[in-house]
């Protein structure tokens, strides 16, 4: 059945809260938008007419899609190289989604999306419908097939699941410029001790680099194993710039709500290195530099001006 333009409308208005929710399930924006892409040829295939609630239809269909997503996604991850980091997205990218509430801005945290993949898909849905985007319980329990009871129930569990992880201290654009600033000074300094000083003492330092980019497959862990290995990521070497094809600049932004160290070379996005800042100091440092995974982030750096680099790197 052909659309009308007013059917294409419909579906275009909910499509920004279409791939909000999908980005926060799948952690890929790239996955997000195949998602939400396969929402609408299914809503092109239905009789529309029929449909009471066309956000409450469109919300269904991308969630099972999700799902199932999720899924197949958990068993491509077991031949995965090396660790599986989502994807980062820089501040202003509109599949961030809402931020008006503090449970909003941490629901898309990278350090909370992280944490996300330790739940079960249906954990996962529930969490992200409710926590992010205010579904009732009833709603949820329609689009996930389950009792009201029910998923009230593994919203609870997801919740603790989530909060059994580090208290994140909700931090400005302002705090967050101090914090990247106060980082790329100790990593630079040449000494571990600056570095420790803003460490936990149980910080941890992963990358992800997908097989395509070196990545350390274990996380360093504790403040002077991950300060020793700053240190020496940071430390120039003709190599590095080998590797990378160049020297890249270095500069402050925001990914995903928390600090951050975008890596760009000839304009191209090679690393974010997002910072989770607690009350205690850096608890952990994750850097994506899969390729695959900084292609959207090279399109949105692209599109806005970022003045000098703080640092030409190696």
């Amino acid at each position: 059945m052909a659309l009308t333009m007013n059917d294409v409308d419909r579906f275009m208005a909910s499509r920004p809260r279409l791939e909000a929710i999908a980005y926060r399930l799948l952690g890929s924006a790239s996955e997000a938008e195949d998602a939400v892409q396969e929402t609408f040829l299914r809503w092109q295939d239905a009789d529309i007419d029929r449909i009471r609630v066309p956000e409450a239809w469109l919300t269904k269909v991308l969630t099972n899609l999700c799902l199932n997503q999720l899924a197949s996604a958990r068993t491509r991850r077991e031949t995965y190289v090396g660790a599986w980091l989502p994807e980062p997205l820089i501040a202003g990218d509109p599949m961030l989604g809402p931020a008006d509430t503090a449970e909003q801005r941490e629901s898309v945290s990278y350090a909370v999306l992280v944490l996300l993949e330790r739940l079960s898909p249906n954990e996962r849905a529930v969490y992200v419908l409710r926590e992010a985007f205010d579904y009732p319980h009833r709603e949820i329990a329609e689009i996930l097939d389950l009792t009201e009871a029910a998923s009230q129930q593994i919203f609870h569990r997801a919740k603790k699941h989530v909060a059994d992880g580090k208290a994140r201290a909700e931090i400005d654009e302002a705090a967050a410029r101090r914090i990247v600033d106060e980082f790329l000074v100790a990593a630079t300094s040449g000494r571990t001790e600056p570095l420790v000083r803003l460490l936990t003492q149980d910080a941890i330092a992963i990358g992800d680099g997908g097989g395509k980019v070196p990545a350390r497959t274990k996380a360093f862990e504790g403040a002077l194993a991950v300060a020793t290995f700053m240190r020496g990521l940071f430390k120039p070497g003709k190599a590095k710039r080998a590797l990378l094809g160049g020297s890249p600049g270095i500069y402050a932004a925001t990914a995903n709500g928390e600090p951050a160290l975008v890596v760009v070379l000839d304009g191209r996005v090679v690393g974010i290195m997002c910072l989770e800042v607690t009350a205690e100091g850096i608890a952990a440092i994750r850097s994506q530099a899969n390729p695959d995974k900084l292609e959207r982030a090279t399109r949105a750096w692209a599109a806005t001006d970022h003045g000098e680099p703080l640092l030409i790197a190696f």
